[in-house]
């Protein structure tokens, strides 16, 4: 234990189980006071109202010697957002980081897909990002430090198979952490992303129906939550501090960390007339082809063995 978080308080959402667990505890053995937030609902987000989930992370981090309280209020609700960061701020005295980890999923081909699918993965993922970032960001600036780490995805950094809304939200992440970064860099606050690969309920409810999606999750099933939090926790910490690091977007799977890089343009085109369609179909496109996203092999980006 090298104590990295000495004296911080911390926020992890979902952090009943998975990798949010995983990041609460070592948060604590690194040395932070920790609110645990669990909503204890599903998967797909029905169901709430027990913060048993959270109460036994809380249990697990005590008997171990830390600190900790349990929440269970829902991101989505920005009344819960704020009674989570008063949490942090009336047991413990103040904020010093955020984890937006919690999330559901609610999985469905585009066309089949429901208003509803679409706004409670909205509501979690990016409307929650957005509530518990909020709530914290005045305690962040008047103390002049903070650190938020969000998840995000490779649903959507590539895309998915039925997941439009899950990858819209996530893509949306990457948004408001860029621009958080940005709003917040005078007052020394910082925020990062994180693109996890790990073996969580979540994951299991994908479906598997072909020998090579069924043998997609058995490897995933090696990549374990524990793996995510080490770069999650460091990310709060003043070694990161110390480092700059902000804006970014990191994966993580097994003993494997990326940096991603930011959208950029890979090819421009140029003609001092101005374009017709006509143009278009026989110039700017066959220059710019090459260098289009293969639709096929985007959702399979990511599928090599776990390191």
């Amino acid at each position: 234990m090298t104590n990295m978080l000495k004296d911080k308080v911390v926020l992890v959402t979902g952090a009943g189980g998975g990798i949010g667990r995983e990041m609460a505890l070592l948060a604590a053995r690194e040395g932070a006071k920790v609110v645990v937030n669990d909503l204890g609902g599903a998967v797909d987000g029905e169901g709430s109202g027990s913060a048993t989930a959270a109460e036994k992370v809380c249990e697990e981090i005590k008997a171990a010697g830390g600190h900790a309280v349990p929440n269970g209020d829902s991101v989505s609700d920005p009344a819960g957002a704020e009674r989570m960061v008063k949490a942090a701020v009336e047991n413990f005295g103040r904020i010093d980081g955020v984890i937006n980890n919690a999330g559901i999923l609610r999985d469905r081909i585009f066309h089949r897909m429901s208003h509803m699918d679409w706004k409670m993965v909205i509501d979690v993922h990016l409307n929650g990002s957005f509530n518990t970032s909020r709530a914290a960001a005045n305690y962040f600036k008047e103390q002049k430090s903070g650190a938020f780490v969000h998840f995000t995805s490779t649903s959507g950094l590539v895309g998915n198979f039925g997941q439009a809304n899950y990858s819209a939200a996530k893509m949306g992440i990457i948004g408001l952490s860029r621009s958080i970064a940005l709003d917040m860099a005078a007052f020394n606050v910082r925020s990062n992303c994180i693109s996890p690969f790990a073996w969580t309920r979540m994951i299991g409810t994908i479906p598997a129906d072909t020998d090579a999606q069924k043998a997609r999750l058995e490897r995933s099933k090696k990549m374990t939550p524990a793996k995510i939090a080490p770069m999650a926790v460091y990310l709060l910490s003043d070694s990161a501090q110390e480092q700059g690091i902000t804006s970014q977007i990191f994966g993580v799977r097994m003993n494997e960390i990326m940096l991603f890089n930011a959208n950029r343009p890979v090819r421009s085109v140029h003609n001092s007339e101005g374009w017709t369609l006509e143009d278009i179909a026989e110039h700017a496109v066959p220059s710019m082809k090459p260098y289009f996203t293969d639709l096929k092999r985007s959702p399979e980006y990511f599928t090599w063995d776990p390191i």
